[in-house]
């Protein structure tokens, strides 16, 4: 009985991506000569009906063929998501928002006019958020083992069942780091971002903030000799979500993508796992 209740989860869920892959496919087509197009992502189409729903398909068949070690994977930008750079790379008229080099280039731009002192500003913050990081990443995998062996049926003899109530006051524990690393990144960015000069603010007044083609391709020109590999990837973060930040506008800012919350099944992994180490390898906005 059992196995007959997981395979009609597991039909569901496939019946359900299938039909939003076909969607995918439908929006990916070229648009017919002379049209115009004409989408943009926003607070409102994120907390749609619509979205949830392909959100919860395309996490549900994450979850089901996925892996422990899938489910705990998730990208640096959806911690601290509250400077604009999400609505910035979903909304790229250039369409390379969700291009393996999208974070790498505005950041490089940024890099580039910052001194000394104010780069260093940059690596004490990620010297000093790594361990969060790290504690956030943790904090997740003992919600995710649970979760899982929920789905697997392999809850310990003896361990009570999980209950709402406490998954809600384990994950405010998770959201409280959070926003640890928000406000001190917000303290950091903002001191950066008073003390520019004119022809700092000039320089970066020539890159649009929805259009990644106005930015010029630099070479990636971080000194990471004295990083770690969590540094490294604050420093770059920081930088990138400096220029969203400073070019973007309160409505940037609340948007988030329906991934932002609830990430414990596997979705991120399964969408973001071909690009890995992959150079200009681009993840269509339609994929979820």
């Amino acid at each position: 009985m059992e196995t007959f209740r997981r395979t009609i989860q597991y039909l569901i869920v496939v019946v359900c991506f299938l039909n939003v892959l076909i969607k995918a496919q439908e929006e990916d087509r070229p648009d017919p000569p002379g049209s115009v197009k004409q989408k943009e992502y926003s607070i409102e189409q994120a907390t749609s009906q619509g979205a949830q729903l392909h959100t919860i398909a395309f996490s549900g068949l994450a979850f089901i063929t996925g892996t422990f070690g899938a489910d705990t994977f998730f990208p640096p930008g959806k911690v601290a998501d509250f400077f604009g750079f999400q609505y910035m790379r979903d909304n790229d008229k250039n369409e390379k928002g969700h291009n393996t080099d999208f974070l790498t280039r505005i950041a490089s731009n940024v890099i580039s006019i910052l001194n000394n002192e104010r780069l260093q500003l940059l690596k004490d913050l990620a010297n000093k958020q790594a361990p969060v990081y790290d504690e956030f990443a943790l904090s997740r995998m003992k919600l995710i083992r649970a979760l899982r062996d929920k789905l697997e049926n392999k809850i310990p003899l003896g361990a009570k069942d999980l209950s709402k109530e406490e998954v809600i006051t384990y994950c405010s524990k998770i959201y409280a780091l959070d926003a640890e690393l928000s406000f001190d990144r917000a303290v950091t960015v903002g001191k950066i971002i008073s003390s520019f000069t004119d022809s700092q603010r000039e320089y970066l007044s020539k890159l649009d903030f929805n259009d990644s083609s106005t930015w010029p391709s630099l070479p990636e020109n971080l000194d990471k000799r004295n990083l770690s590999h969590r540094a490294h990837v604050g420093v770059m973060t920081y930088a990138s979500e400096l220029f969203s930040w400073m070019k973007g506008s309160e409505k940037a800012d609340i948007y988030f993508c329906p991934e932002r919350h609830g990430t414990y099944f596997g979705g991120f992994y399964l969408k973001d796992f071909p690009a890995m180490g992959n150079h200009n390898y681009s993840i269509s906005t339609s994929l979820t």
